[in-house]
């Protein structure tokens, strides 16, 4: 990989450590019943590849800090087609998390944005 591409696999990589669990939060407070980590990485994926940087494995470690902050709750249930799975949810702490990281995520964004795009005096 040249050294353009090296740069860019980091920066990507430094920036989905910053916003996965923002998403997270994102797709449990859109959903209409509790998710399992494969259907959310299914639908992050839908989202674009650079959410998870390619890697579903990413996403557990994150859910489990969630859960274990109290913004998510979950709830391990049987499966037809083989192992339990384990369904998580958003709380209502997470609900008001959520509220602020995006206001936060909005903020930084239109700064970045104008500098981006030479709004700087």
């Amino acid at each position: 990989m040249d050294d353009l591409g090296v740069h860019l696999k980091k920066f990507q990589k430094e920036l989905s450590a910053g916003t996965v669990s923002l998403v997270l939060l994102a797709v449990l407070a859109k959903a209409r019943e509790p998710m399992y980590g494969y259907q959310i990485a299914k639908q992050l994926e839908g989202a674009g590849e650079s959410v998870l940087a390619g890697k579903q494995s990413a996403l557990y470690p994150v859910l489990r800090n969630l859960e274990g902050s109290g913004l998510l709750a979950s709830e391990m249930e049987p499966s037809i087609s083989g192992p339990p799975r384990r369904y998580y949810r958003i709380t209502p702490d997470g609900r008001a998390v959520l509220a602020e990281w995006t206001s936060a995520w909005h903020a930084t964004r239109a700064s970045v944005d104008t500098v981006l795009q030479g709004g700087m005096s």
